[in-house]
């Protein structure tokens, strides 16, 4: 089990899931999880490798998110979030009654869930849902997405910005994870908006 104080000390490093999450999830048989500083391929090869970054913000210096043209915040239901996941991508099917288990979590925070709608078509362009670890402090970014014809818009950069301000006030950081390597550069998005660190951690799964 992760301590908590060591994890505070430096979260990205100490575990590749936020600690809230840590406390209760045991690594499944056939599986490794090991920091880029304690993998050795050599020893790694009956395994397939998929590698995550983990960065974080201290929510310091933050500037009052401003939404792009055409575009506004709007209400939207557990099946709306799901619906528009499930559209943003090819390789993820989340169902409603896995993504309503999320309201049921102790780090559930009804203005953590943000959808962006295009007041052009009215069809929800952008969503984020960002959960609250009271008792470490920690914000963690979980589903960041946009709808793949409203890219290049600034609305990733907007979600994020604007679920860090709502946090600003609640966190003491925020944590983020995501695949390396990804073709939509998860990665880049989140250091633009400040994130920081360079904690890469291998989810080894044996090969059958």
């Amino acid at each position: 089990m992760v301590n908590r104080n060591n994890y505070l000390k430096n979260p990205c490093r100490e575990s590749s899931i936020p600690y809230w999450k840590a406390k209760h999830i045991s690594v499944p048989e056939g599986m490794k999880i090991l920091h880029q500083d304690d993998f050795n391929a050599a020893e790694c090869t009956q395994f397939t490798d998929a590698l995550y970054f983990r960065l974080r913000h201290d929510l310091k210096g933050l500037l009052t998110p401003r939404l792009p043209q055409r575009y506004s915040l709007c209400e939207a239901t557990v099946g709306d979030f799901v619906r528009h996941i499930n559209q943003c991508y090819d390789d993820i099917c989340i169902s409603e009654a896995e993504l309503q288990g999320y309201t049921a979590r102790s780090v559930y925070n009804a203005s953590l869930w943000l959808a962006v709608r295009d007041n052009e078509t009215s069809d929800i362009a952008a969503t984020g849902i960002a959960e609250l670890d009271r008792e470490c402090g920690e914000g963690i970014l979980e589903w960041i997405q946009v709808s793949e014809n409203c890219r290049g818009h600034g609305l990733g950069s907007y979600i994020v910005a604007e679920l860090l301000w709502r946090m600003k006030d609640m966190a003491r950081f925020v944590t983020v994870s995501g695949q390396c390597n990804n073709p939509t550069n998860p990665e880049g998005l989140y250091r633009k908006c400040g994130f920081i660190g360079n904690d890469v951690w291998h989810i080894l799964r044996k090969r059958t």
